[in-house]
């Protein structure tokens, strides 16, 4: 399967969407007192799990608008 441009750009906004909610989340994470250990710590989990997915989308984001590009500046 080959993506195209708006492939990319999906994956660019997810991945952005995750980063930015989730900062979000550590932020009012952070706020929060008087919870067990095991809270933060798999809420921690959480966090991290899905900045790391954000990561991998967003690469393959750039992966394929560069492959869109290319594809669309050379000829057929």
């Amino acid at each position: 399967m080959k993506l195209e441009r708006k492939h990319a750009l999906v994956l660019l906004a997810i991945a952005a969407w995750n980063v930015i909610t989730y900062l979000r989340f550590i932020k009012a994470l952070m706020d929060t007192e008087g919870r067990p250990t095991g809270y933060y710590v798999a809420h921690t989990i959480l966090v991290i799990v899905n900045l790391l997915i954000a990561v991998l989308l967003g690469t393959w984001g750039v992966r394929a608008y560069k492959a869109a590009k290319a594809s669309q500046s050379s000829p057929v």
